[in-house]
């Protein structure tokens, strides 16, 4: 591990707790949570965006290690301590990791902040909507009820909601803690075990997690975190044989990777894909109200997320007074150090990414769009790009049909209601999709004709954890939160009784 302060660069000081966490090298959290080695000793160094540094060393994970993680999360899953607990007491678990996370939410959040790149306002709302996430499913285990069927007589017929067994979630960068609760609180709410890969940009809070489960008293092996690679942790679990699930979050290449491996094993696999929403203003909108909330859901976590309105389709009798009040609300947004408060847009997660966000600007010029705001890598550390605004843009540019996952919004002008859906529609993602107006017919027409697994009216970007949300098609396959996403993890069996 380095031996400089990993810190330092940032412009206020770190939590000591914080600090602590970061100076010393990382491990495996298997079993009980006490960290080791990997097997043959690989790490890996974990990179902060906004300097370009690293942070420190994170064990790699080998597929003797995920076989032991797996192993553990087995033997733990029929265990008298998780299998034979009571509802009550499973959703204890959840209830007090729900305060763990609270009493050490600025901890967290700054781990996020430093991890990274997003800026700690946005780390802090992300840390309390983990805390609610796991107080809401610890609402679930006294809640997962069977059914009575109605069979012919003398026979007694009921359904019942069992745990599938050992679970595989594979969580992404952008959002590392909310991600990893939205896979462990609904698996662990049904009984399940899980055995967790986080994304090997951004691990620290994650790995934190395992240690805060293991303070609270989670038993040892149904929660394991095994950092590293995908093509050697990610490849191991989806392929093991004692994996009953498989959850993923992430691009549409590895979800379809996914897919081809686990799915012969006939195990359940549930993937949250990419996205490319298409958000739409029509001319008696609350243009404000519009212009505000989507600049700052297409800027926030720098555009890096699955839902971000990328797409912003403008009526042509909008679009200079729409556009300028955008303008104005971006250029409220400040760039700088994920840690300084004044901050509200921060580096995007690594040197590679920033140059593939660069080269969607560069085609998007090539093709005859127009940067009205942006477009520029900012010079000096870090992996720095500043909010980018482009006209011009057809619906058919790159820019406009693949996802990009940055600070980049392409305004489209569109003409009336058929042309506008057909534009919206046209894209091959179906994550999710907003429309703007206050005609309540119109709301229904597009809620029910825009395709995606989320619509938002009048607003955008909003997410709770009551609320199941996912995508179809290249968007994936699986629900996320609210109660679909519990029953997800959940299997259902029949049992047919003659009382005679």
């Amino acid at each position: 591990m380095q031996s400089s302060d990993p810190c330092l660069g940032h412009s206020r000081e770190v939590r000591e707790d914080a600090r602590s966490f970061l100076n010393r090298d990382q491990g495996l959290r298997l079993g009980s949570g006490h960290e080791r080695a990997s097997d043959d000793e690989s790490t890996f160094d974990s990179v902060d965006p906004s300097t370009g540094s690293s942070l420190g060393r994170i064990a790699a994970a080998s597929p003797s290690d995920v076989s032991a993680a797996v192993d553990k999360a087995s033997r733990a899953l029929g265990a008298e301590d998780w299998r034979d607990i009571s509802p009550t007491t499973r959703a204890g678990y959840l209830f007090d990791l729900a305060d763990a996370v609270r009493d050490h939410r600025e901890t967290l959040a700054e781990l996020e902040s430093i991890d990274m790149g997003k800026p700690l306002s946005q780390s802090l709302d992300e840390i309390d909507g983990v805390e609610h996430v796991f107080r809401y499913y610890g609402g679930w285990p006294t809640k997962l009820e069977g059914d009575v069927n109605p069979v012919r007589q003398p026979f007694f017929g009921m359904t019942l909601r069992q745990p599938i067994g050992v679970c595989a979630a594979i969580t992404p960068w952008n959002y590392p803690l909310a991600m990893a609760s939205q896979k462990i609180a609904p698996a662990l709410a049904a009984g399940n075990t899980v055995v967790l890969k986080p994304s090997e940009l951004a691990s620290y809070t994650t790995l934190y997690l395992a240690d805060l489960a293991r303070e609270i008293g989670l038993p040892a092996g149904v929660l394991n975190v095994v950092p590293g690679y995908g093509d050697v942790v990610g490849e191991a679990l989806i392929r093991h044989p004692d994996v009953h699930k498989v959850s993923f979050t992430g691009s549409p290449r590895v979800g379809r990777h996914i897919l081809g491996v686990a799915g012969p094993s006939m195990k359940k696999v549930s993937v949250e894909l990419g996205g490319k929403t298409a958000n739409i203003v029509f001319p008696d909108a609350d243009l404000r109200k519009a212009a505000a909330e989507s600049a700052e859901s297409i800027w926030e976590n720098s555009g890096q997320q699955c839902i971000a309105p990328s797409r912003l389709f403008l009526h042509e009798s909008i679009r200079d007074e729409m556009l300028e009040l955008l303008l104005q609300e971006t250029m409220k947004f400040r760039l700088g150090d994920p840690l300084d408060t004044a901050t509200s847009i921060g580096p995007l997660i690594s040197q590679a990414h920033l140059q593939s966000v660069s080269g969607y600007i560069s085609s998007a010029m090539d093709q005859g769009a127009s940067i009205v705001s942006g477009g520029k890598i900012s010079e000096g550390d870090g992996f720095y790009l500043a909010p980018t605004v482009l006209t011009d843009v057809t619906n058919n540019m790159r820019v406009a049909s693949e996802e990009i996952f940055g600070p980049v919004l392409s305004v489209i002008v569109f003409r009336d209601e058929d042309e506008v859906l057909r534009m919206a529609n046209e894209s091959e993602y179906d994550l999710s999709a907003a429309v703007w107006t206050r005609d309540i017919s119109r709301a229904y027409r597009f809620s029910t004709r825009l395709r995606g697994g989320l619509v938002w009216v009048n607003t955008v970007g909003r997410i709770d954890q009551g609320l199941s949300y996912g995508g179809q098609h290249v968007s994936g396959n699986s629900r996320e939160l609210g109660r679909e996403s519990v029953l997800e993890y959940t299997r259902s069996k029949s049992v047919l009784v003659d009382p005679s």
